[in-house]
């Protein structure tokens, strides 16, 4: 393990309910219907892509880029009131960096949503972010893990990716990765390189070093 890749929504913070309460906002707003199936169904997607079932399933008529715009601006207000940290992530994170493992943020978010959680933490814990607004594809296709670990001039092979949703480690396991599973707001299916764990709560380095070589 030369690298950990790490997802944001959901793993490193827990900004899931953020979205959902934001997506429920905005059926209210523009006179749609929503569900908590409907939201969950959109954990560690593309964001353009969530807009775009949000539009066919909400039934409203915003444009999918208008509707991601709508929902960075009220997780983005919630997120700089207060940042949900998931349990252990920043210990974690602390731990790496330690031991001098790069880290790099792997996020369907945009920046803009990035920048505040980057900025409660460590100037540098994160060598290279890589972003929904500066990928072609995103998750679940591989190109955000390939396009981070190249970021850090690595192979994907090379880097312990962690994620909380089954759209995420499909990304990362056909980027190459191994991948540690922590599941929380949707189950994650088994795979040939993942682990799971239910916490980062008490992880450190050599635990994650012996992950990866499973």
């Amino acid at each position: 393990m030369r690298a950990v890749l790490w997802d944001m929504d959901g793993t490193l913070v827990d900004t899931e309910p953020y979205w959902i309460a934001a997506e429920f906002e905005l059926a209210d707003r523009y006179g749609g219907t929503w569900s908590q199936e409907h939201a969950l169904n959109l954990v560690g997607n593309d964001l353009l892509d969530s807009g775009r079932y949000i539009r066919e399933h909400m039934g409203i008529s915003l444009e999918p880029a208008e509707i991601v715009e709508a929902l960075l601006d009220s997780v983005i207000a919630q997120v700089e009131e207060a940042v949900p940290w998931r349990p252990g992530a920043r210990e974690l994170l602390a731990d790496l960096r330690v031991a001098g493992v790069p880290c790099a943020l792997v996020t369907m978010s945009y920046r803009r949503l990035v920048e505040p959680v980057l900025a409660s933490l460590p100037a540098g814990t994160f060598e290279a972010v890589v972003t929904g607004d500066v990928v072609t594809r995103g998750k679940p296709d591989p190109e955000p893990y390939l396009k981070a670990a190249a970021e850090l001039g690595l192979a994907a092979g090379d880097c312990l990716a962690i994620e909380d949703s089954n759209t995420g480690a499909r990304s990362a396991e056909s980027a190459g990765c191994v991948v540690l599973c922590v599941p929380n707001h949707v189950p994650i299916l088994e795979g040939e390189r993942r682990v799971f764990a239910d916490t980062l709560a008490g992880l450190d380095t050599e635990a994650l070093r012996a992950t990866h070589v499973r």
